[in-house]
């Protein structure tokens, strides 16, 4: 490391080193070393289609600090300030969807629950591992068999001399076997051997003798292939103030995470989404068919202006968790927004690349064009922290929830009253003036959680408008917007039952009849 950045001549910490650059300047040498590293000493098309990250692009990366940005400034970083992660997750995915989400999950889903949860002792010795050693950290909850159903984990813990004993299997964690630090969720061993109901979180340090972690397998993902991903074996004791103090109750701090940590995925689709719009804008602007070019074409112009309106969703939802998002809020009970922003934008994340993949042709069903990898890259985002189709439906839930609290059936009578959809709701009277089947099946759940998603969307591009954004643009999403709602509300007004057919396979062959008829 160079001395003059993070310590003086006698190695002593500087830890107000990491304060004294202005963020532009930080940002604009993060988008160098990017820029060196992808493109000027290896080809970042061609990286991306082999399993991990080469050693010098990360330490080039790592060297700058990055990870500063999300610590707070008593312990020398940048003060982990919101706008900044998600400018600088924006940043990375342009580039690299799998490097912002590296940025992502060390700063969501460690550095900031270890900032607001972590034992005050250890916290300065951890911080100085991430801006002088860079060091990584991560988050393991899922488990073979238990993914979507966290709460009933089997990982254990027991209290003993030393701190406390953990023994289970992890498993989908991002960067297994390269970060250093880990919080491992597990649930307490009673005597009488029964697990508790509360979840824990614990810091684990694999450098320490007794914390190791065995990765028993590493995943061939599909997609990501710079992140690694396996099966871990834990086995180890961690000392007694490396477990991360809950406000009130372990589930409610690890919703605190999550919700935070969805919160903050616009992020890391910013960049990707807008790389998508300029690649396929380049592409649509250069290409000829016919005599003209794409970008003439009334079917491109539509691909295009719904790019373009995700771009805009998903600078709202920036500005919106902007100033939601920070470690002081209390997020465990924000699950109707933090789903909606992470659904929804996923599921924009991973359109988008459709859209670039089918402007662009050919070219793009190549590893090597971004266009075509982002299908793969940002199809994860619909699934991991929550699959979209269980928050969608979770959504629903909270909806029906809270208009039994009021004691009210129409939906637009509560919509038109709800923090999150106001604005929107107003607009959009005629779709949402009607009264509520309290008592959906989930399948309907889900298609009205895509439609409140997107009506919170529209709510917080009405809020950006209002800050000053172009109104084109602003009209533009909103019309997208609804666009979707109403394809989505004409699914959810038809009433159907199907089931799946079991043993399908009896009088339903072609094959048989197509012969019976030529006989």
């Amino acid at each position: 490391m160079n001395t003059s950045e993070g310590e003086d001549f006698a190695g002593n910490v500087n830890r107000n080193s990491m304060n004294d650059q202005n963020f532009g300047d930080f940002l604009g040498r993060f988008k160098d070393v990017m820029k060196s590293v992808f493109y000027d000493r290896a080809d970042i098309n061609r990286m991306a289609i082999t399993r991990g990250m080469p050693p010098f692009v990360l330490r080039e990366i790592m060297n700058l600090n990055p990870l500063a940005v999300a610590i707070p400034s008593e312990f020398g970083g940048r003060g982990g300030k919101i706008e900044e992660n998600l400018e600088l997750l924006a940043a990375a995915s342009y580039e690299s969807l799998a490097l912002s989400l590296t940025m992502g999950i060390n700063s969501a889903l460690f550095i900031q629950p270890f900032a607001k949860y972590g034992q005050p002792e250890i916290k300065q010795p951890v911080f100085d591992r991430f801006l002088y050693q860079q060091n990584m950290g991560g988050l393991m909850i899922t488990e073979p068999g238990y993914g979507s159903d966290a709460l009933n984990m089997q990982t254990s813990y027991r209290s003993v001399k030393d701190g406390y004993h953990i023994q289970g299997t992890k498993h989908w964690a991002g960067l297994t076997g390269w970060a250093e630090f880990w919080l491992l969720t597990a649930r307490e061993m009673s005597n009488s051997g029964d697990l508790k109901r509360d979840i824990d979180f614990f810091v684990c340090d694999v450098t320490r003798e007794g914390q190791q972690i065995v990765v028993e397998e590493v995943y061939e993902n599909l997609g990501l292939y710079q992140i690694p991903y396996g099966r871990n074996r834990l086995n180890l004791t961690v000392p007694e103030n490396h477990r991360l103090v809950p406000e009130t109750t372990g589930v409610k701090m690890m919703l605190d995470l999550l919700h935070r940590s969805r919160l903050q995925f616009p992020g890391m689709a910013m960049g990707f989404i807008q790389r998508m719009l300029d690649e396929s804008i380049a592409h649509t602007t250069q290409r000829n068919i016919g005599g003209r070019n794409l970008l003439s074409y009334d079917q491109v112009q539509h691909r295009l202006a719904k790019l373009q309106a995700s771009y805009t969703v998903c600078s709202a939802m920036c500005l919106h968790s902007s100033a939601r998002a920070g470690i002081e809020n209390d997020l465990a009970t924000s699950g109707f927004e933090a789903n909606s922003i992470k659904t929804v934008i996923t599921d924009h994340m991973q359109e988008a690349a459709q859209s670039a993949t089918q402007l662009v042709g050919a070219q793009a069903y190549k590893l090597s064009h971004i266009a075509g990898r982002g299908i793969t890259d940002s199809r994860p985002f619909q699934i991991f922290e929550g699959s979209n189709d269980i928050l969608y439906a979770q959504i629903t839930e909270q909806l029906v929830k809270m208009m039994k609290k009021a004691r009210e059936t129409n939906l637009f009578r509560f919509l038109s009253s709800f923090e999150l959809t106001r604005k929107s709701a107003d607009k959009l009277r005629k779709m949402f003036d009607f009264e509520l089947n309290l008592n959906l099946p989930q399948r309907k759940q889900v298609e009205l959680g895509q439609i409140l998603g997107r009506l919170v969307s529209t709510e917080m591009v009405l809020n950006l408008g209002e800050k000053g954004f172009r109104k084109d643009l602003i009209n533009n999403a909103v019309e997208l917007l609804q666009l979707e709602m109403t394809a989505i509300m004409g699914s959810f007004g038809f009433d159907a039952q199907t089931r799946l057919v079991e043993a399908y396979q009896e009088e339903s062959s072609w094959f048989d009849l197509a012969r019976r008829k030529s006989l």
